[in-house]
């Protein structure tokens, strides 16, 4: 058995969740940490440089991330074992959790170097507690396998499972990840949950064969949390929910201090839409 003290000093390692999407679900320790850390190992710094940004924070940066992480974790236990202190984190979310992060935290803890959490928003948990589903028990298992056949595999270890099951999955497999389910686990309840805190947050609810036929309909897009009940399991058929194009300008404006043209900009890029259709709808849902 081995114990690792808390130490908020130097020479430790900070996993620091970061918005899942809205800016504002960040926590108050999270930008301490942020502004006290020597450094700052990002998934991408494109991304994180936003974060930073907008809260007026300036720090080194590193990129870390699946494909260089062999190498960038050692360099960065280096630094702390000289006593830095480094943030980690990743475009959205948790460290470690469906992201970049598990090796360089066991590498410290090779190394003992303390690993503290600083928790925040997590996309699976926000989609499980609005989702409707049993919450007392669930089992989380990221992404499936991209090969069919290997899903497929994956899905048929399930098949006994009572469970609530939870997946992230991209927006170009989820039509047939849906169907394989179908024809594997039954037609179980289900819950698509779609852009969780952005601009178009939705929540599609029904049966797999239902929700199997409204992505067939529609082109799903944007980040997607799968959550598949128990058979016989009962899910109320809500209506799908997301705020409107007006009250998503005015959030940006109030959250990043811009004009309503610079806002209404920015929302036309995050609906994949031009300025000018972006006008004509914010229009039409204010009339």
């Amino acid at each position: 058995m081995s114990r690792t003290k808390h130490l908020d000093a130097a020479g430790c390692l900070h996993l620091v969740a970061t918005p899942i999407g809205n800016l504002e679900d960040i926590t108050l320790r999270a930008l301490r940490i942020l502004k006290e850390a020597d450094l700052i190992a990002c998934e991408d710094t494109r991304q994180t440089q936003k974060l930073l940004n907008h809260y007026e924070i300036r720090k080194r940066m590193v990129s870390y991330h699946e494909h260089n992480e062999m190498t960038r974790a050692p360099e960065l236990v280096i630094e702390m074992e000289q006593g830095a202190k480094v943030a980690l984190v990743t475009d959205a979310g948790m460290p470690a959790i469906s992201d970049p992060g598990h090796h360089l935290v066991t590498l410290c803890l090779r190394h003992k170097i303390p690993v503290v959490p600083v928790p925040g928003a997590t996309a699976l948990v926000a989609a499980l507690a609005a989702s409707g589903m049993p919450t007392d028990e669930f089992l989380f298992l990221g992404f499936l396998p991209n090969r069919a056949t290997d899903r497929r595999k994956a899905l048929k270890s399930l098949s006994s499972e009572n469970r609530t099951l939870v997946f992230y999955e991209a927006p170009h497999r989820l039509r047939e990840m849906l169907a394989d389910s179908r024809q594997i686990l039954g037609n179980r309840p289900a819950v698509v949950a779609r852009e969780v805190t952005k601009l178009h947050e939705e929540f599609a609810r029904g049966t797999l064969d239902e929700l199997t036929a409204e992505f067939t309909r529609r082109e799903p897009r944007g980040e997607i949390t799968v959550l598949i009940g128990a058979p016989n399991e009962h899910v109320a058929s809500l209506p799908a929910t997301s705020i409107s194009l007006p009250q998503r300008v005015e959030e940006i404006m109030r959250a990043q201090g811009m004009d309503q043209k610079s806002a209404l900009k920015q929302a036309a890029r995050e609906l994949g839409i031009k300025k000018r259709e972006a006008y004509q709808r914010m229009l039409r849902e204010k009339d």
